[in-house]
């Protein structure tokens, strides 16, 4: 699933190529991508309306229009949002079609072949009621910033696993697993560390390294896996890949201490990956 910096990636480059559009037609194929409401209501909200810009909360891509409404796009598992010339041959699984008015005339396409992804336009005055779990997102380290102190308090006030309360967009609103393992090394911290008993000087190490490595994807472009769709809205893959030093890497030597061999344990049906000489 597409994470925090590969999310702000696509937001970048929605902000530079639909802002200020108007979308004069919509055309929606899978009635499941817009399954919150229905099709007619996507189209009927979209169609005429201008994109006034592209914010982003945690995983959420958020886009007020000119009508007082929003558009929410959730990319999920496998969606993607990509910018094409009008006409261009479209992929497969391509469930929404938005036309942009304006030179180069273009069509920003909501592609999902699982189809987990979501479009929605919604009144923000009633997010709590259509978007619930939007309403109720934690604080996001970059859209927000999150101070040392703030990072502390989260921490302190609960007693979970280290990586899962990482995880809890509740808490806080982006990182998924890529980032948490890759943060989590950085700092030499083990994924199944209490959050109440983590020392001051690992706190500190903790919210550095979840800064640096957010800060760091997000300029590579994010992380395309082998096994993953994402991609920018130019198509173009990230790279922040080729720099992770755990995540993916099971059974390899540490990039960091190059004396122990990166192990990935299943946890909540999810994969962990660390070292047990940098993380003890």
């Amino acid at each position: 699933m597409p994470e925090l910096p590969e999310v702000e990636t696509v937001r970048r480059g929605l902000q530079a190529q639909v802002v200020g559009r108007r979308i004069t037609r919509v055309e929606v194929g899978r009635e499941r991508t817009v399954r919150r409401t229905s099709r007619q209501a996507v189209i009927d909200g979209l169609t005429g309306a201008t994109i006034v810009c592209v914010n982003r909360r945690g995983k959420y891509l958020l886009c007020p229009l000119d009508t007082g409404e929003e558009l929410m796009m959730h990319l999920r598992m496998s969606g993607r949002l990509l910018v094409a010339a009008a006409g261009t041959p479209r992929p497969a699984h391509t469930h929404v079609v938005m036309h942009l008015a304006g030179e180069p005339a273009q069509e920003l396409w909501f592609v999902d072949p699982r189809t987990f992804g979501e479009v929605v336009v919604f009144d923000p005055v009633n997010v709590a009621v259509e978007l619930p779990e939007l309403a109720k997102m934690g604080v996001d380290p970059i859209a927000d910033g999150l101070s040392r102190a703030q990072f502390a308090g989260l921490l302190r006030s609960r007693s979970r696993q280290i990586k899962a309360l990482l995880l809890d967009q509740h808490v806080i609103a982006g990182i998924g697993n890529i980032y948490c393992d890759e943060s989590l090394h950085l700092a030499g911290v083990r994924w199944d560390r209490p959050s109440d008993v983590v020392t001051p000087r690992e706190i500190t190490r903790l919210h550095a390294a979840i800064m640096s490595v957010l800060g760091e994807a997000i300029e590579a472009g994010g992380s395309t896996l082998a096994d993953t769709q994402y991609v920018g809205v130019d198509g173009e893959a990230g790279w922040f890949q080729l720099h992770h030093r755990v995540y993916d890497r099971a059974g390899q030597r540490c990039l960091t201490c190059g004396k122990a061999d990166i192990v990935k344990v299943a946890v909540a049906g999810r994969g962990t990956h660390f070292c047990p000489r940098c993380q003890k």
